[in-house]
């Protein structure tokens, strides 16, 4: 896959990820709900401090030096996998490292990240979380895939 694809995945993920976030921002206050599917999904405003599921709340330290060890091991991984010739595995982790830079913006311009997208009593979450928690999903099968009985193929 040409270094062009990665790159525009990249810009992608984080235009339509900051986007979003600043629609949010520029619209609504902390604590605002708004209605989209009756009372399972809403747009639900809130500044999160902490990490996936509000982990490590209010140290911005942790949370700052933890995304960034991350990111840079799934982007680490992405280059091995795409000089490798592993074009899935190699996309998907790009995907998970600008999900996780997505989020840095905001933490590290902000002090928080900005989350909206709330679905039951489930976390409230933002774009750049549904491509870190999809693709990490997808990785997992590609993983399980790639190494059946033992072997890479």
């Amino acid at each position: 896959m040409k270094k062009i694809y990665y790159i525009l995945a990249v810009a992608f993920v984080i235009a339509s990820d900051q986007i979003t976030k600043y629609l949010v921002r520029a619209n609504m206050q902390p604590g605002d709900k708004i209605p989209v599917i009756g009372d399972w999904m809403n747009i639900y405003y809130v500044q999160n401090t902490g990490t996936a599921f509000s982990m490590f709340e209010g140290n911005k330290l942790v949370t700052v030096v933890l995304t960034s060890v991350l990111i840079i091991v799934c982007a680490a991984f992405a280059i091995s996998e795409a000089r490798d010739g592993r074009k899935a595995s190699s996309l998907l982790l790009t995907l998970i490292a600008a999900g996780g830079a997505s989020n840095m913006i905001d933490r590290v311009s902000l002090g928080f990240v900005t989350d909206m997208i709330s679905c039951g009593s489930f976390a409230v979450f933002n774009v750049a979380d549904i491509f870190v928690t999809c693709s990490c999903v997808l990785m997992a099968l590609v993983v399980f895939f790639m190494f059946k009985n033992g072997e890479v193929e």
